[in-house]
């Protein structure tokens, strides 16, 4: 399974399913740049802050640990290639003589790396734009160390016309062991049931746990009814708005010994809601602290709840016991994830526009669709699209001005190379995730050429896949068609594009009187609860501009997304399923 958390989905949404930082012993630390020149480029180099060794062993081999170091080049021009010369890391390992060994990973590294004594030297080349990893060091206890032995490495860069910020981190002999229990789940839903959540974690390190930090995480279509009071509350997740998280921060007061089972003196309560669809639940432990607390809020404003206290109790005896706080032994094993299915429906309801004018000129259209639920649709672990809005420009028309999520295609929705001249037919992918009652709004301009009378185009609402527009989670296809009406007849316009209670007959284009028996049932054009995508340059109209998806949050995963954020995922610019062959895709 593919682990989730709000910076996997906003990677995801980004083009990349990877996620850093969540799972990690310590957030990513680096220091204060120092003093240099106007024009040197500054590099920063970074880290965990903190890194939990296991004791040395009465017998065997010491179990390691890798604490990866890296640099960030911060520009942001795309034009710039990046430093293209040698540069040296130096590592001071004074700090942690008789604490740990410390040695290079001659797989991960490109660079040559060589310790002498208690320095290391690292020589490579080239630093390219961005985060890239510079050194990873493989660690373990000392022999001789004891429980409690600590100590730091410095590490500082060196190159020709480039200034490094150095960077220190921490290496610590024992420490908490928190580690998640899976629990068994029934994951094929109906909306509205419930099943108990018996949160159980175990500590399997060498020293007790003061205080757990519980962090709770479910995705739109799921609830935990109670809100305890020493948890605190935000809907999408750290960093990644707009994907449909809520997450849990749980303070849990305690001393939690080393080789203790602990689960919650009351189960949690997990609720399919109305609008569940695909939802996922991701619970994980931390041993409680300040700096933990403030990695885990990544700046979002959360909000305590008012409920009785979550506490957590013993599952069986202690079998050992121990004082002092320490990095986790083993971050990779502090969380668990559960996916569900209920079986639930989204309407999704296209609707176009008219527009009237006269040869020549330009005219503003809106289009779009909105999902009227119940449930709300999310592909966070895929991360791929929800559904796309395919439009055919009416006859008579050129499009001038397009959202910049639209691609041209031709008129058959094959691939087009063309991208900038005006195009028969255009496509428009949503994000990941659309939530219930909301939609997508795609401001186009468009030329009138020829000023035909009753000219139209249709806006549909399909799956992504051409060669499978049918989209499985909507039971009424009659209104994921409606049609843009160019100088149209009497003024009237199907922008709903809807049918009376969806009768599976689709809506046709508004040149005559519509027959009663097959009125649209409404005009669900733009909303307070649609979004715009601001399209090109010079581009107008809509609720907005800027959003697309408003589920989306536009980012994590995430999303925010994507995120995402996934487990919410830019939020967020869009991954790699976006730019699938297009012959395939449009």
């Amino acid at each position: 399974m593919t682990r989730i958390s709000p910076r996997t989905v906003l990677h995801r949404a980004a083009g990349s399913l990877a996620a850093a930082g969540l799972l990690a012993s310590a957030a990513l630390a680096g220091a204060a740049v120092p003093a240099q020149a106007a024009d040197a480029p500054v590099f920063t180099l970074g880290g965990p802050a903190e890194t939990g060794l296991h004791p040395y062993p009465e017998s065997g081999a010491p179990k390691g640990a890798t604490v990866g170091i890296t640099v960030n080049n911060p520009s942001q021009d795309e034009e710039n290639d990046g430093y293209g010369g040698h540069f040296t890391l130096t590592f001071d390992l004074s700090g942690v003589d008789g604490v740990a060994d410390v040695a290079f990973d001659g797989e991960s590294n490109s660079a040559d790396c060589e310790v002498t004594g208690t320095k290391a030297v690292c020589e490579d080349w080239g630093i390219w734009p961005g985060l890239q990893g510079a050194a990873d060091l493989l660690v373990t206890a000392a022999e001789g160390s004891k429980n409690g032995d600590t100590g730091t490495i410095t590490v500082t860069g060196e190159a020709e016309g480039v200034t490094f910020a150095p960077f220190t981190t921490r290496l610590t002999v024992g420490g908490p062991d928190l580690v998640m229990e899976r629990l068994p789940f029934d994951q094929e839903l109906n909306p509205g049931d419930q099943q108990q959540a018996p949160i159980t974690f175990t500590n399997r390190g060498s020293r007790d746990a003061d205080g757990v930090l519980l962090t709770l995480m479910y995705s739109r279509g799921l609830d935990i009814p109670q809100r305890y009071t020493n948890c605190e509350y935000t809907v999408d997740a750290p960093d990644v708005p707009g994907i449909g998280w809520t997450t849990a921060l749980c303070s849990v007061e305690g001393s939690f010994e080393a080789g203790a089972t602990y689960t919650l003196a009351t189960p949690l309560t997990i609720e399919a809601t109305t609008r569940a669809f695909y939802d996922t639940f991701v619970y994980r432990i931390h041993e409680d602290g300040a700096a933990q607390r403030t990695a885990q809020r990544a700046g979002a404003p959360f909000a305590r709840g008012a409920g009785p206290v979550l506490k957590a109790v013993p599952a069986k005896a202690s079998q050992q016991g121990a004082t002092a706080r320490g990095s986790d032994l083993n971050p990779g094993d502090n969380q668990q994830e559960a996916d569900f299915r209920t079986k639930n429906t989204a309407d999704f309801v296209a609707y176009g526009d008219e527009a009237s004018g006269a040869a020549g000129t330009t005219v503003k259209a809106d289009l779009g669709f909105r999902n009227e639920g119940p449930a709300w649709i999310g592909y966070l672990r895929s991360g791929e699209d929800v559904a796309t809005v395919d439009f055919t420009v009416p006859q008579g028309a050129s499009v001038t001005a397009k959202p910049d999520r639209c691609r041209a295609v031709t008129a058959d929705g094959k691939y087009r190379e063309d991208q900038k001249s005006p195009a028969p037919r255009y496509v428009c992918d949503t994000s990941m995730t659309v939530r219930d009652g909301e939609g997508l709004d795609l401001p186009f301009e468009l030329r009138i050429d020829e000023a035909l009378i009753g000219a139209s185009g249709e806006v549909t609402v399909r799956n992504t896949w051409l060669q499978t527009p049918a989209l499985p989670f909507d039971p009424k296809p009659a209104n994921n068609t409606a049609f843009l009406v160019l100088n149209g007849e009497g003024g009237g316009s199907d922008s709903g594009g809807t049918t009376d209670g969806g009768s599976g007959e689709p809506s046709t284009p508004p040149t005559s009187a519509p027959d009663p028996e097959e009125s649209p049932s409404g005009t669900p054009g733009p909303s307070a609860s649609t979004t715009s995508d601001g399209g090109s340059a010079g581009t107008t109209g809509g609720s907005g501009g800027g959003g697309g998806l408003a589920s989306t949050g536009s980012t994590a995963l995430i999303a925010s997304g994507t995120a995402a954020g996934a487990l919410a995922v830019g939020l967020l610019l869009f991954m790699a399923a976006r730019r699938r062959a297009a012959a395939q895709h449009v």
